[in-house]
């Protein structure tokens, strides 16, 4: 049986990652610091996975154990030294630390000119997370392994969509996932063969990326932000606002008509990208809660996620922009006591004031007509 580790035994780890290789005859570790989740991997090796939605269905996943990668680094580096697939679910700011884990693997197969190909695939909700993951690898590795790394490592990009809310189970290892998904594989990226069950492979993966960044997570977000300022604790009961949704409609169509232009992707196939995205959101089993959605205000607001890109690629191009506005001045507006970086946004926003802060956060000049635009907005 082909070998995979996974780094991150959470909710997207179990219920998409680690069941999709599974399925595709890998054995699966996972490496995590959650001991009650590790501790019952090694006594099980098995998890009950639940698409929920109007009907229930429970998949088994099987051919799985646990590492603490805190507590078992000898077991972690034996773990990685034998695989033949390598993924992550774990967020982009955590790649780094994952590098550091991963140079004494590829200096050991440098040393022992192990000829095998082996590939690394971040699956995050970032523009190129296998790349950073690569940069922050390579900066850390002696020549010798660097040579190794170009010949024997791939680390192709990926794009990944699948909506796992919340929850506390009694079952610690149970996930409730909704039925849909989407796992794209960018070909350039690969070395050696990869087959993986159910994922797409592309040669244009940044059209995919940007299609599911600028229409889930974008549509996603902008729900979140309009459902904290109005009150409301998840998403599917923000969705019943008719304001809510016709302001996600409007966002949407706004990043659709970037995405049609930009890459050609047929507008009607947008179209139902949207509307399919939309439902996803109205799922009355999928319960996400709302704070959940709208944690990392300030990723969301960087100059390369999901609202500053298609509000400026949109404005170059002269695409309408008045809801993306009006959904960046409801995320300025999000201020959770008990999210550490909505807190810091309105520190910065007390101390610098609003223009100077979204200069900072967004990269966009503070001079600017959109700046200005988003704080007539606010």
């Amino acid at each position: 049986m082909k070998q995979a580790v996974h780094f991150g035994a959470g909710n997207i780890g179990r219920g998409f990652i680690g069941l999709l290789l599974t399925q595709s005859d890998y054995h699966v570790t996972f490496l995590d610091v959650n001991d009650t989740v590790i501790q019952a991997l090694k006594q099980r090796n098995e998890y009950a996975v639940e698409h929920v939605g109007e009907t229930v269905e429970s998949i088994q996943v099987v051919n799985v154990t646990g590492v603490n990668s805190r507590t078992e680094p000898q077991l972690t580096q034996d773990s990685l030294n034998q695989a033949e697939l390598i993924t992550t679910a774990v967020g982009p700011s955590i790649l780094p630390v994952i590098a550091k884990t991963l140079v004494q693997t590829i200096e050991n197969r440098s040393h022992n000119q192990v000829q095998s190909y082996l590939n690394i695939i971040a699956c995050e909700n970032t523009i190129g997370g296998s790349y950073q993951l690569e940069r922050a690898l390579r900066a850390l590795l002696s020549q010798e392994a660097r040579l190794y790394l170009d010949q024997w490592v791939g680390f192709p990009n990926a794009a990944v969509d699948r909506i796992v809310p919340n929850q506390v189970n009694e079952d610690p290892l149970l996930v409730k996932v909704e039925p849909f998904f989407e796992w794209v594989i960018d070909t350039k990226g690969i070395k050696g063969p990869l087959t993986i069950e159910g994922a797409n492979f592309t040669d244009r993966l940044e059209a995919f990326i940007e299609r599911k960044l600028f229409t889930v997570n974008t549509g996603h977000a902008t729900v979140a932000y309009a459902a904290f300022r109005k009150g409301y604790p998840t998403i599917p009961e923000a969705m019943k606002d008719e304001q809510v949704e016709r302001l996600l409609a409007g966002v949407l169509d706004e990043t659709g008509a970037y995405l049609v232009n930009q890459y050609g992707f047929d507008a009607e196939v947008q179209q139902k990208y949207i509307l399919k995205t939309i439902k996803r959101f109205k799922n009355p089993y999928v319960v996400d809660e709302v704070v959940r959605v709208a944690r990392g205000v300030l990723r969301k607001l960087s100059a390369n996620d999901r609202f500053i890109k298609p509000l400026q690629e949109c404005s170059r191009v002269g695409l309408p922009v008045d809801h993306l506005i009006a959904s960046i001045a409801n995320a300025l507006h999000y201020d959770a006591i008990d999210d550490i970086e909505a807190v810091k946004l309105q520190e910065l926003i007390k101390n610098k004031g609003l223009k100077a802060t979204l200069a900072q956060v967004s990269g966009l000049d503070s001079g600017s007509e959109l700046i200005a635009r988003i704080i007539k907005q606010y």
